[in-house]
């Protein structure tokens, strides 16, 4: 069974930055793909970024491509995405989930995933 625990949500202005991590009770953590997704009220759950499991390849949703970056440790077991220049409408809870081997943008092909860490942008 894989556990993700997401952390370092909060409150933040319009054009400051974040920084989430996602940590993964799992063994050989590189053999999982990595994505983030949010879910904002109202709305469906929307893809933001992936990475591979070794960490060589990234994929960004063209309404945060030049601001997040997705990065991993697996040393530690963790996923992180640095969010920079937010914008309001990008308050969301952000989700990470876990996919083995291959990488997707479509979150029905996660089976695992956190619970969740909620991003407030205020303008």
């Amino acid at each position: 069974q894989v556990q993700l625990v997401e952390s370092g949500g909060g409150l933040v202005q319009a054009g400051g930055s974040l920084r989430l991590s996602c940590t993964a009770s799992v063994r050989a953590y590189g053999n999982f793909a990595m994505g983030w997704f949010r879910q904002a009220p109202g709305k469906g759950r929307e893809f933001v970024a992936r990475i591979t499991g070794g960490g060589f390849a990234t994929d960004y949703a063209d309404s945060v491509n030049g601001r997040f970056t997705i990065s991993r440790d697996n040393a530690k077991n963790t996923v992180y995405l640095q969010m920079n220049n937010l914008k309001p409408e990008d308050t969301a809870v952000y989700y990470c989930a876990a996919r083995v081997v291959t990488w997707s943008r479509r979150p029905d092909e996660y089976p695992y995933w956190g619970q969740g860490t909620q991003v407030t942008v205020s303008s």
